[in-house]
């Protein structure tokens, strides 16, 4: 619970990192001075810099005028006007806020994760299994089948119901290597359905997922998720040590 906490009050933490400024020991100098950016760097710099405040305050569901609020509060953090001390009290009102509005989303979730799901059972070459997983081939592969105890190379990309990639292999450009049984049941089951140079989409319940609670603040409860897997090679777990020898 204190992690939710720490993710969810990120920006108000960053509004009173100013005012503490001076208790922070003097660094230690740098062996060189950086790179000055330059104008469109700096401002690609402040931008990232926003949107990662932004990502912070996903669970909350801001509107406007609570954004406008949250706004204010940055502005006087930063420019050392600010009024509210960031204490356990505190911490404490905002994590029942951040749990209300968790819960609202996880619902909100569960509806459109439904739909979703219905409708991709009913695609031509799905297959719903007794998990609730819906698998279909896009590439039917030609090279070996992985077992679960097996490690494997995949290229992926993950998206929300509403198509937004939340999660991509293929755009950072490097491929994961993992073993099969170390991930979402979803993944566990539907790679082992793959065989090598094969790719499939497997849409996964929220149960066989991250289930009700999800991974804030990237993935809401309940959310239903698609991969995109294309599986690249099979590294066979070694065989069992028999005893005595």
């Amino acid at each position: 619970m204190r992690s939710l906490t720490v993710i969810a009050v990120a920006a108000l933490l960053l509004a009173g990192a100013a005012r503490a400024e001076d208790k922070k020991p003097a660094p230690v100098p740098a062996a060189a001075a950086p790179a000055k950016l330059s104008g469109a760097e700096l401002d690609r710099a402040l931008h990232a810099v926003g949107l990662s405040v932004a990502r912070s305050l996903e669970p909350f569901a801001l509107t406007e005028a609570e954004l406008a609020t949250v706004q204010k509060g940055i502005r006087d953090g930063v420019t050392g006007k600010a009024s509210l001390a960031l204490d356990e009290k505190t911490g404490k009102v905002v994590q029942e806020l951040v749990q209300q509005r968790l819960a609202a989303a996880a619902e909100r979730e569960k509806v459109k994760g439904d739909e979703y799901l219905k409708k991709a059972a009913a695609e031509k070459g799905a297959v719903k299994t007794a998990s609730g997983l819906i698998y279909r081939s896009l590439k039917e592969g030609t090279g070996p089948q992985p077992a679960a105890t097996d490690k494997v190379k995949v290229h992926y990309t993950g998206t929300f119901v509403d198509g937004r990639v939340f999660d991509s292999s293929v755009q950072r450009g490097q491929p994961i290597d993992f073993p099969l049984n170390g991930v979402i049941p979803c993944w566990t089951e539907g790679v082992a359905k793959m065989k090598v140079g094969g790719k499939a989409r497997l849409v996964c319940p929220s149960s066989i997922a991250y289930g009700a609670g999800g991974r804030p603040p990237q993935i809401p409860g309940n959310a239903v998720l698609t991969f995109e897997v294309e599986l690249l090679g099979i590294d066979a777990a070694p065989p069992a040590h028999a005893p005595g020898k």
